[in-house]
């Protein structure tokens, strides 16, 4: 069963030519000149390969894992029993490969490094979107991304039933605590914010409900409620009643997400679903046909 519809995780796959691009970085620090070991094989050889997922997760980063055999085998065969947001249990086979054995052999950790990852990142996130199932609250990423693969990850927390939150500081305007003092306060940054760039997204990080009723009163987007304290929250929801999201930050674990949500809160957003990454355990059995 998948955590997220695989009808709206499309429009959020990166492009192919982005997912090649992160592939040649990939094989740039890896492979270099060439792989030393690989010569070993017969050029002619091929192989069959058998991907195993070892534990409980959920499946993401194909399109990456394929573009990394691909790369290096345009005609491998690739067949997959398992797609990104599906669950899967440990020792579910992944997918079969048939291919040319060097091309398998040098392409495999690089295409596990993408799978694994990401993988991770949509299985916290799916963990994550359970613990707030029957609450109104939808759980956010952040800007805490591996350096070059914000998108990918990004992608793997839609995979994992997640909301991306705006992928970087181009799409959305952001006023933090050092934008608001530079700007003298929270109404002339706002204005401020609106004469620069009036098409944008506006969310306003409070720290007080007077910051939060300035922040309403302003015409904020959204309000980003930064470490409030529980019953602060449930003050917070009262007073704003609908008027604008309020998206919650800060000390934001698994075991208290569920405890958040119940406040009324409409986003929590945390960078523990893209930062704090364990790659699934993944194993790839290759049989060279001599």
């Amino acid at each position: 069963m998948s955590p997220a519809d695989p009808r709206h995780l499309a429009d959020a796959l990166p492009p192919a030519s982005e997912i090649l691009a992160d592939v040649e970085r990939a094989f740039a620090e890896d492979v270099g000149p060439g792989d030393a070991t690989a010569d070993l094989l017969d050029a002619k050889a091929t192989a069959t390969a058998v991907l195993t997922c070892r534990e409980d997760a959920v499946l993401c980063g194909a399109a990456w894992f394929e573009a990394c055999f691909r790369k290096l085998d345009p005609d491998v065969r690739i067949e997959w029993l398992a797609r990104d947001g599906d669950r899967v249990a440990a020792g579910t086979t992944v997918c079969r490969l048939a291919g040319k054995a060097r091309a398998l052999v040098t392409a495999e950790r690089s295409a596990l490094n993408f799978l694994q990852l990401l993988s991770s990142t949509a299985t916290v996130t799916a963990r994550y979107v359970d613990a707030l199932a029957g609450t109104r609250t939808r759980i956010l990423d952040t800007r805490k991304t591996i350096p070059g693969l914000r998108r990918a990850q990004k992608y793997a927390v839609r995979c994992g039933g997640g909301t991306n939150h705006r992928i970087g500081l181009f799409d959305a305007m952001m006023l933090k605590e050092n934008h608001i003092i530079a700007a003298g306060g929270i109404p002339a940054a706002v204005r401020a914010a609106r004469m620069t760039h009036p098409s944008l997204p506006l969310i306003v990080e409070v720290e007080t409900l007077d910051e939060l009723s300035e922040a309403i009163s302003a015409g904020a987007d959204r309000a980003l409620l930064d470490n409030f304290t529980p019953a602060m929250l449930k003050e917070a929801v009262a007073y704003t009643a609908g008027r604008i999201p309020l998206e919650v930050s800060g000390n934001v674990e698994l075991d208290t997400v569920r405890a958040i949500a119940e406040t009324g809160v409409d986003f929590i957003s945390s960078g523990a679903l893209t930062k704090h990454v364990r790659a699934i355990d993944l194993s790839l059995r290759l049989d060279v046909k001599h």
